[in-house]
């Protein structure tokens, strides 16, 4: 019995503490209280006995809870004196297994409840704590609650067990349920508030959600509503002489929100754990880091200084490096396994030179445009990085065969190299590395002049595992490149700007690498759509093939076909369109016998087309283009008007507008 209405009695353990070094006077209570019969046995008897007869004299009655008759015994009422007596004989008990069968009796239990009943309608309503609140699917549980009267004022706060748990619970915010929320006169919707209002003279109300909190205004316009207050009591309206009009869960939402302010005010994004904020800071570039992050505070700079930040360096464009800078970070860093100086102009080959003695375990090397470097920092990054797996070191005009013979010497497990512009190399180099890096799967050249066909032969020789390779602008003729032929991973081949590059090579290459998905045929006057019949050129026949239909038939994995430039009429567009199922990308740019006919077929045949290059073809009409974008929106049309057209779109998405005042 105590336990019902005891606060926390579930979780209570028996425990003992020393207040001002004096000892607690030791209570044996059976049912390890706080409980209603502490309030009887260990209290003063006499004491209540007379707050009985003054609330009899008040018209107070202990057992007028509205809405609930307390039962008696026989039904006879109980009074205090019956209860007082009970509990001298509960006190005189020694063993704890007589007071079980005291109170554990059918009469003795009865006395109990109806005398804890008693108390419950005598201790003011906000000693109560808030009742469970039970809702189901458009039902809402009626609980009563208990109408003081004006003329009750006696204190009762001497009736609370004075124990550790005995203070009374603060009154938290409801959470708001889906079946019910509060309306905005006070009351709940689906027409909650009119019964509230009808119940509340009776005593019972239908218990409604603690409603948001509001401004001061509003909760005052609300005070008189019994749906307000916490956990649906509305406890100040039932006080009319108090003097607090707010519910008391406003104030308790007050407190919340000033403690969560504090709260807040002590977070900080430095208390994110530091492999979260690694994280944030390695989209940051090297610049960013270095010269806006590090600066924010020292953990900060101390975590730009972590070294998965300086494995891969990309200090491009930056002309603040030197070699003093590359120095420094070869002798703090030596994990570094990337690193990229383009258009570092103050880089030079010793502070290179101390990167790669440093460094052994570098593995990618990047440097476009740095004229300044020779031979010396990739002979030093050869012979003291032989993990090199990727070297670009395109317009470096002092790179010889040397540098070249290093790397094919130390450097075995090179795999992609770019020596575009490099005009000192010649065939000695290219072949050496040929044969010293066997795993070769990228070689870029343009504009070598000196690199003929015996370096195509060394490469197709060498290094079966090529899958991209380029001679841009380079002296080689169609007797090298018929060699690449034997390249059976071969995916993409740049060959723009080959002055003796014929059609029947370049249909060779396709029929013998299947894998081919990129062709660059651009700036090649020679290739074009004449028909070929036994070897020879024939500008009519039945039974000829045109070279571009063959490349369109054989091309079983091509996506890519770029024939800027090049002497091809309407009759490529219509083969492409009619005989690949692959090609995507086609470029016939600068065409000049391109016309409506050959755009149009292409539009229409072309299942696989994404992307359509016409830029300055001048016999296709604009309005022709017009009509196919409106028809083929899959398909992106390259000519001036149209990629003005695009061009203003992305400024405008941009936010660009244009200056009225300017254009007048």
């Amino acid at each position: 019995m105590g336990h019902l209405f005891s606060k926390n009695g579930y979780r209570l353990k028996k425990r003992t503490r020393k207040l001002h070094h004096r000892k607690k006077k030791k209570r044996n209570c059976f049912l390890h209280g706080p409980c209603m019969l502490c309030f009887i046995v260990h209290g003063n008897s006499g004491g209540f006995d007379d707050e009985s007869d003054h609330f009899e004299a008040n018209g107070c009655r202990h057992n007028s809870i509205t809405g609930i008759s307390v039962p008696g015994v026989g039904g006879v009422g109980i009074g205090a004196a019956a209860a007082t007596k009970l509990a001298e004989r509960y006190a005189t008990l020694a063993s704890p297994e007589d007071c079980s069968k005291f109170l554990l009796s059918p009469r003795e239990l009865a006395i109990w409840e109806g005398q804890g009943r008693s108390l419950l309608s005598a201790v003011p309503a906000k000693l109560i704590p808030p009742p469970a609140l039970f809702r189901t699917a458009g039902v809402s549980v009626t609980v009563p609650i208990p109408v003081p009267v004006p003329g009750c004022t006696s204190d009762y706060t001497e009736m609370v067990c004075k124990r550790k748990c005995s203070e009374v619970q603060r009154c938290t915010p409801c959470k708001q349920p889906r079946c019910a929320f509060a309306a905005p006169d006070g009351g709940l919707e689906n027409g909650g508030g009119g019964e509230a209002a009808s119940n509340s003279e009776t005593g019972h109300c239908h218990l409604p959600l603690c409603p948001l909190p509001s401004s001061s205004s509003s909760s005052a316009s609300s005070s008189s509503s019994p749906a307000d207050g916490c956990c649906g009591l509305g406890l100040h309206a039932d006080f009319p002489h108090s003097s607090d009009s707010s519910p008391p869960c406003a104030h308790n939402y007050d407190d919340c929100q000033a403690r969560s302010s504090e709260a807040a005010d002590h977070l900080s994004i430095n208390h994110l754990p530091s492999s979260i904020l690694l994280k944030v800071l390695s989209h940051l570039t090297v610049k960013e880091r270095c010269l806006c992050a590090s600066l924010v505070c020292k953990y900060w700079r101390d975590l730009c200084l972590d070294f998965q930040f300086w494995k891969q360096i990309d200090l491009s464009g930056l002309q603040q490096v030197n070699d003093d800078l590359l120095v420094k970070i070869a002798s703090r860093r030596q994990n570094v396994t990337e690193i990229n100086i383009s258009d570092c102009r103050a880089v030079h080959d010793h502070g290179v030179s101390s990167l790669a003695s440093q460094c052994p375990g570098l593995q990618k090397y990047t440097a476009y445009r740095c004229k300044q470097l020779g031979d010396i920092s990739l002979c030093a990054l050869a012979t003291h990085c032989p993990l090199l797996v990727k070297v670009h070191v395109g317009n470096q005009d002092k790179l010889t065969d040397a540098a070249l013979k290093k790397l094919g010497e130390h450097c075995s497990e090179l795999k992609d190299i770019h020596l575009g512009q490099c005009y000192g190399i010649s065939d000695d180099g290219i072949m050496a590395l040929a044969r010293g890096c066997p795993k070769l799967q990228r070689l870029y050249l343009q504009e070598n002049k000196m690199v003929t066909d015996q370096s195509v032969r060394a490469v197709a020789e060498h290094c079966p595992e090529l899958q991209f390779v380029g001679f841009m602008g380079c002296p080689v003729t169609s007797q090298g490149v018929i060699h690449l032929t034997a390249l059976r991973n071969l995916s993409v081949l740049d060959l723009r700007h080959i002055s003796e590059l014929n059609n029947e090579t370049v249909m060779e290459v396709v029929r013998k690498c299947r894998n081919l998905s990129s062709l660059n045929l651009c700036l090649n006057w020679s290739i074009n759509d004449r028909r070929w019949m036994d070897g020879r050129k024939h500008d009519r026949g039945r039974n000829g093939n045109w070279c571009v239909e063959i490349i369109a038939k054989e091309g079983r994995s091509l996506k890519e076909l770029y024939l800027v430039s090049c002497k091809i009429t309407d009759h490529a567009l219509i083969a492409i369109g009619q005989y690949s199922s692959t090609i995507e990308t086609v470029d016939a740019g600068w065409c000049k016998d391109i016309t409506d006919q050959g755009a149009t077929q292409i539009a229409q045949s072309s299942k696989s087309l994404r992307y359509l290059g016409l830029m300055r073809c001048d016999k296709v009409n604009e309005e022709t283009v017009e009509r196919l974008v409106v028809q083929y929106p899959h398909i992106v049309f390259s000519t001036v008007m149209q990629d003005c057209k695009r061009t203003l779109e992305r400024a405008y998405q941009m936010g660009w507008s244009p200056n009225t005042s300017n254009t007048s």
